[in-house]
């Protein structure tokens, strides 16, 4: 703790327990902000856990299910199948704001791309494991899209969280300790000058 270096007068006092009480003020809605923070932050981080392990179970088996149907067809057949896409998938962000950190919200539009191409994916050239690999992988899409949304509104939120600890330990710590030392120098200075003001008066009173 470091007293202030301000002059110990009444005005400055009256100041000083004005910031007193501000930061008091402050450092409660910080650490009820840092509370909450940290209360959606673990809630986010366990539907996280959920949503990869989910995830990637279900992408494992896919792809499991899509290396071994592959080896019944040749190479060029399986490059011609996949040589052009026949879906367009855009990606649209918004923000929302929680606990005033404004986070990404994933939305995507998919557009079939059979009327714009001759060719295409074909059903008739692979076969029934790789065609259940690949709807697979394309139902797992939207999942994969809300774990990158959670995944960075976590990283956003803990950023958050420890900007907001930094501010609750300066005030803890530092500026309120400063200011309640400050104030107590100069409660005690004016009582002791008070105390002096007295005995002087007493003095010129005996003297007449």
């Amino acid at each position: 703790m470091a007293k202030l270096n301000v002059k110990p007068t009444r005005g400055e006092l009256s100041k000083l327990r004005d910031r007193l009480a501000l930061a008091s003020r402050g450092h409660k809605l910080l650490k009820d902000k840092q509370d909450e923070l940290m209360r959606q932050f673990i809630l986010l981080i366990r539907e996280n856990n959920e949503l990869r392990q989910r995830v990637e179970e279900k992408l494992v088996a896919s792809m499991q299910e899509f290396t071994l149907a592959k080896t019944l067809e040749t190479d060029q057949i399986v490059q011609e199948m996949f040589s052009v896409p026949t879906k367009e998938v855009n990606l649209y962000i918004d923000q929302e704001t929680i606990m005033s950190v404004p986070v990404p919200r994933f939305h995507i539009d998919i557009e079939d791309q059979h009327q714009k191409s001759d060719m295409e994916y074909s059903y008739l050239a692979s076969n029934s494991g790789m065609d259940d690999a690949i709807e697979a992988t394309e139902a797992s899409l939207n999942d994969l899209l809300k774990l990158a949304e959670i995944e960075k509104t976590c990283q956003l939120m803990a950023d958050e969280i420890e900007k907001t600890r930094r501010r609750v330990n300066g005030l803890e710590y530092q500026i309120i300790p400063n200011l309640e030392e400050t104030i107590h120098f100069i409660e005690m200075k004016l009582e002791e000058n008070e105390r002096a003001s007295i005995t002087r008066m007493m003095k010129v009173k005996d003297m007449n």
